[in-house]
């Protein structure tokens, strides 16, 4: 069978998608770092463990949602804890897993620090664009994750968080 290369239009909307996928982390770990000091995939971790009942998630649990490898997400919790805005413990229920637990001195860093990077989210991603180009831009992003993630088992967290990610 031959090769099906991509056609004129697929191929300028795949690497305009590649630029964006590259530019945008850098634009809100600019943000962030600038704000708060810390990185995008930091900001994430205190994210998901803010929106979490108590405050806490297992590890394992947190690395999915916060799109990291258990290894990354080690160091990032480590260098958290360095900080004092998190720290693990171990799970209550069976004594086998580790919870990342968000402290109060980390609340309250994703407190001052989600206003900003919700302006920056806007300014980079949705200001834009119109109504129109959201909404087919999230529709669009939907099918391909429906694609990649058809049992919804490798997914964020499907609610949309003040804290935005």
């Amino acid at each position: 069978m031959a090769q099906q290369w991509l056609d004129e239009d697929q191929q300028r909307i795949w690497r305009t998608w590649l630029t964006v996928t590259e530019l945008l982390p850098r634009a809100l770990d600019a943000q962030l770092q600038r704000d708060a000091g810390l990185s995008h995939a930091a900001y994430v971790v205190l994210a998901m463990l803010s929106e979490a009942p108590g405050r806490s998630r297992r590890m394992s649990d947190l690395a999915r949602r916060a799109n990291q490898s258990q290894s990354r997400l080690s160091h990032t919790v480590a260098r958290l804890e360095d900080r004092g805005w998190v720290r693990r413990e171990r799970a209550s229920e069976d004594g086998r897993g580790n919870l990342a637990v968000l402290t109060d001195a980390g609340w309250d860093v994703v407190r001052s620090v989600a206003p900003g990077h919700v302006d920056a989210v806007r300014a980079a991603l949705f200001d834009p664009l119109t109504d129109e180009q959201t909404r087919a831009l999230g529709e669009a992003l939907q099918a391909v994750l429906e694609r990649l993630d058809p049992d919804h088992s490798l997914r964020m967290q499907e609610e949309p968080s003040p804290a935005v990610r």
